[in-house]
């Protein structure tokens, strides 16, 4: 019986469509993120403001962007974080049969971004209801979830192309 430890002794076809499947999922969460940056311009202040809303001036001027109802909230947690949990599931089995990180470092990427959806999608509701500084939390949690992601990818995809002689 042939034991399968690690992608580079995956069959080549399985390996193509594990390459073909990280390739889509990367471009679809760069686009996600693409999507972050156009709505919050990857600044403290753009996401206090389309979480929190922004101040209402003295002239009481209309607001560019009111604050997410926990309706919204709600919507945008439930989706995002079942989503990002399957993808994080998928990408840490994947990097699970990788050997080209310490143990330590796999166990690390494997986990971190999950504990950095919970983190990320639960300061909106702080930013939101708390304080605004809990966008920070919001920043740290979402760089750390990305990078992650981004590692996992690269790792996946350099262990796929390994042909194994």
């Amino acid at each position: 019986m042939t034991t399968i430890k690690y992608i580079r002794t995956f069959p080549s076809d399985l390996k193509i469509m594990i390459v073909a499947f990280v390739i889509v999922l990367a471009l679809g969460v760069t686009i996600g993120l693409i999507y972050v940056g156009i709505n919050t311009n990857y600044t403290p202040l753009g996401t206090q403001s389309f979480y929190a809303g922004d101040q209402v001036s003295p002239n009481f001027e209309i607001p560019e962007q009111y604050p997410k109802s926990l309706e919204a909230l709600l919507l945008t947690t439930h989706t995002h974080v079942i989503a990002l949990s399957l993808i994080f599931f998928i990408m840490g089995g994947l990097l699970f049969f990788t050997d080209i990180l310490h143990r330590k470092w796999k166990l690390f990427f494997m986990i971190e971004p999950l504990i950095s959806t919970f983190i990320t999608f639960g300061s909106f509701f702080a930013i939101r209801y708390i304080h605004p500084n809990f966008v920070y939390f919001t920043m740290l949690s979402g760089v750390l979830m990305y990078v992650s992601f981004y590692v996992m990818t690269f790792i996946i995809i350099q262990e796929s192309l390994i042909t194994n002689n």
